[in-house]
């Protein structure tokens, strides 16, 4: 039993990986500034670094997910409960994953434990499941969503009123004649218009900015701060969820697992989840939901990390993936670039994922009679 639990908890670390580990960096594809893979190596690193500062800063949820004061403790101390509430969890963002729909693995660990807990003990602790895990998960996007909603208008409104321009790509009809005036340096100017133009190639045609800041290219500045948030972003991630997926480990005294250790294990089952399975999950998040560039991105990840690390440090069980996407979600209100249709989708996986995950834990519950 010892042995099984220990592999469905790093199936649940490898499927959380695979569901999870691209969200902090989808902006960076989304927007163009980074390719796929080295976008998904800086979200490897940065999410293991998360995992391994939890062990300093996020024990608060180790004993949050393993069940105690939402079940009774006896029945948290046996393997097979713990078992079964892995195998729910495991299964459900599994199905979400091969779906391409990114889904909580929070939530999905809080229908397995109700769904196994009810099996098991025949109830469970409805007053501490509402206040200290429903709350924050109902809470946190919507927080994600208005705060991102102000923000990048704000941010918007200060970038032009330092002077710095978007530059856009012109697509010629050859159907149509525009005037152009060369310039010495080579630069072509349209004689209607006076945008200057230059050449390049159709997949290198990505909106940028013009101007600088402090003496400082404001692109070069962007990107950099952009490289810098998402790497926040997937460092509170690799904070908040490594203790909630490791709590299973730890619970079972059997396994004689440190927390250090249990967290270092969940880590690198996540980031080989996250090497080998992210992609469709990465083109839900990059491009199916809202259109992004630089800036837009960049707004993302500061209110993803701002809200994730603080949920991290008061050991408040929210889900990143409800941030980041509601992140995205209050980004393409404000620029009205929003899918709504693969949005309602995302939402609609949600409301799915913590009955469906109660479901099969309860099922699992009912079979090895927990």
């Amino acid at each position: 039993m010892l042995v099984w639990l220990l592999l469905v908890g790093l199936l649940l670390a490898y499927t959380n990986g695979a569901n999870d580990n691209f969200k902090g960096v989808a902006t960076l594809y989304g927007s163009g500034t980074m390719s796929y893979r080295r976008a998904l190596g800086w979200a490897t690193w940065t999410t293991f670094a998360g995992s391994c500062a939890a062990v300093l800063l996020s024990g608060g949820l180790v004993k949050a997910f393993s069940g105690k004061g939402l079940v009774p403790d006896s029945v948290t101390q046996h393997s097979a409960f713990l078992l079964v509430v892995g195998l729910g969890a495991a299964l459900t963002v599994l199905l979400a994953t091969s779906s391409g729909l990114p889904i909580s693995t929070t939530h999905a660990l809080t229908g397995a434990l109700v769904g196994a807990g009810l099996v098991a003990a025949g109830s469970v602790n409805f007053g501490k499941l509402g206040q200290l895990f429903f709350l924050p998960l109902a809470v946190s996007p919507v927080c994600s969503f208005l705060l991102a909603s102000i923000l990048y208008p704000a941010f918007r409104t200060l970038r032009t009123s330092l002077g710095i321009e978007r530059a856009m790509c012109l697509c010629v009809d050859r159907g149509r004649v525009e005037l152009v005036d060369v310039r010495p340096d080579g630069t072509g100017v349209l004689r209607t218009t006076g945008m200057a133009l230059t050449i390049g190639q159709m997949q290198t045609c990505v909106q940028r900015y013009s101007g600088r800041v402090f003496g400082i290219d404001s692109q070069r500045l962007l990107d950099q701060l952009h490289v810098v948030s998402a790497g926040a972003v997937s460092m509170a991630r690799g904070m908040n969820d490594t203790p909630k997926i490791a709590a299973l480990l730890v619970a079972a005294k059997g396994l004689g697992l440190s927390l250090s250790g249990a967290m270092v294990a969940v880590a690198i089952a996540m980031g080989i989840g996250g090497l080998l399975n992210a992609r469709r999950v990465a083109m839900t998040m990059s491009y199916r939901i809202t259109s992004m560039n630089h800036g837009q991105g960049l707004t993302a990840n500061v209110v993803t990390a701002l809200l994730v690390v603080l949920a991290s440090r008061f050991a408040l069980p929210v889900s990143t993936t409800h941030v980041s996407c509601g992140s995205l979600f209050g980004i393409g209100t404000a620029s009205a670039g929003a899918r709504w249709p693969m949005i309602r989708n995302i939402v609609l996986s949600w409301v799915i994922t913590l009955p469906l995950a109660g479901l099969l834990a309860a099922g699992f519950a009912w079979l090895l009679r927990v």
